[in-house]
C-alpha cells in the first residue's frame, strides 16, 4: 500500500481555525505593529498546534525583503575572516536575519560574479571585503547594487557605501618605534599587494615610526607582493640570507598568510624568533597565542569588526545614511620584541 505524506498546514488553515482573516494572520506572523495582543496569542497558538511555518519566499514577495544579508570575502582560508563572519552572523541572528557568505578566492572577476549572484538572490544588503580597492569592475558592481553596501576595511573613493575601517597605521607605528628604541635600525616588512587599504596603511605606519624616531629607513627591506605563505616564505629566506651588514634584525609581517610564510622560513633557516631576530606580526589569532616564545602582535578585533559592520548595514536598511566607522589596532610587545644584538640568555618581560 502506497503511503502519502500528510498535507502541510497553510495560512488558510490557521485563519479558519483561529476565526480570523488571512490578512490578520499575515500581519501577526510578520510582526505588524497594528495587531492586538489577543489576536497575536490566538494566531500563534493555532500556528504552533498545526505546525505551520510561513513560506519565506512568499513573505519576501509580499514585503520586498528577504531578511538575508550577502557577504563576499576574499579568502575563506584566512582565520581572521572566520572571526569576522562569526561576529556578523551573531549580530544578524539577533536581528532576525540570515547570512549568505560566498568566497571570491582572490579573483576580481569571480568577485563581480558573486556580487551579481547576491543581487539576483535579492539579498537586502551586501557586506564586501574586496580583492582590490582599484578594481573598476568591482567598483561598478557596488555602484549598481542599489541596496545598502558596507565595505570592510576598503577604500573605493566616492562609492555610495558604508565602511568599517581599521587604524592599521597607529599599531604598526607603535611597533616600529618600540623596535627602534630596542636598537633595531634594519626593520623589514613583508606583506601583500598595495591595492588594498590595510597594506597601504601598514606601510604608512612603518614610515611614520622611523620618522618619529628620527632614524633613516634603509632601502630594500620592505617587500610587497601577494597575500600568500609561499611568497612570504621565499621573501623571508632571501632577506635573511643577505650579508650581515644588510640583513634585517627585526621583521614585521603584514597579514596572517605572510606570518605563516615567515614562520616557515625561520624554521627552515634555523632562526629563532626573539633570539636571533625580533618578530612582530599583524593579526592575532588563537593558534598564535599558544606558540612559544609568545610572538609580538599588532592586533585588531575581528569579532568587533564583524559586529560593527552588521550594525551599520542594519542601520542603513532602516534608512540611515552611509557612514565610516574607524576601529583601533594596538601593539602588544611579547617575547619576540627584544634588543638588537642582545645576549641570547636574556628575555624581555612580556607586556
Amino acid at each position: 500500500m502506497k503511503l502519502t505524506e500528510p498535507r502541510a498546514a497553510t495560512i488558510n488553515d490557521v485563519a479558519r481555525i483561529a476565526g480570523v482573516a488571512v490578512s490578520s494572520v499575515s500581519r501577526v506572523l510578520s510582526n505588524h505593529p497594528d495587531v492586538s495582543e489577543a489576536m497575536k496569542s490566538r494566531v500563534h497558538a493555532v500556528a504552533k498546534d498545526l505546525g505551520y511555518v510561513p513560506d519565506p519566499v512568499a513573505q519576501s514577495l509580499r514585503s520586498g525583503s528577504t531578511r538575508t544579508i550577502g557577504f563576499v570575502v576574499r579568502d575563506f582560508a584566512n582565520a581572521f575572516f572566520g572571526e569576522i563572519i562569526h561576529g556578523v552572523e551573531e549580530t544578524l541572528t539577533q536581528a532576525g536575519y540570515t547570512l549568505l557568505v560566498t568566497n571570491s578566492g582572490g579573483d576580481p572577476a569571480v568577485e563581480v560574479e558573486r556580487i551579481t549572484l547576491l543581487r539576483q538572490r535579492r539579498v537586502d544588503a551586501l557586506l564586501l571585503s574586496s580583492v582590490s580597492d582599484r578594481a573598476a569592475e568591482t567598483s561598478r558592481a557596488v555602484d549598481s547594487f542599489r541596496k545598502p553596501v558596507v565595505l570592510l576595511d576598503r577604500d573605493f573613493g566616492n562609492a555610495p557605501a558604508g565602511n568599517v575601517q581599521l587604524d592599521h597605521a597607529s599599531g604598526v607605528r607603535e611597533a616600529t618605534e618600540d623596535l627602534i628604541r630596542l636598537g633595531h635600525r634594519r626593520i623589514a616588512m613583508i606583506t601583500g599587494n598595495t591595492d588594498i587599504r590595510p597594506t597601504a596603511e601598514r606601510l604608512r605606519g612603518l614610515e611614520e615610526g622611523y620618522a618619529a624616531a628620527g632614524v633613516a629607513k634603509p632601502d630594500g627591506l620592505v617587500v610587497t607582493g601577494v597575500f600568500s605563505a609561499p611568497f612570504a616564505q621565499a621573501t623571508a629566506v632571501r632577506l635573511l640570507s643577505l650579508p650581515k651588514s644588510r640583513r634585517p634584525t627585526a621583521l614585521v609581517t603584514g597579514g596572517l598568510q605572510s606570518t605563516i610564510g615567515v614562520l616557515e622560513a625561520l624554521s627552515e633557516l634555523g632562526i629563532r624568533p626573539g633570539e636571533d631576530l625580533s618578530l612582530v606580526v599583524c593579526d592575532d589569532v588563537a593558534w598564535l597565542r599558544v606558540l612559544r616564545p609568545a610572538i609580538s602582535v599588532v592586533t585588531r578585533d575581528a569579532l568587533g569588526m564583524g559586529r560593527a559592520a552588521t550594525e551599520l548595514v542594519l542601520e542603513m536598511i532602516a534608512g540611515g545614511a552611509p557612514r565610516t566607522i574607524s576601529l583601533p589596532t594596538s601593539y602588544l610587545a611579547r617575547e619576540t620584541s627584544n634588543p638588537a644584538a642582545r645576549p641570547r640568555s636574556r628575555h624581555r618581560t612580556p607586556a
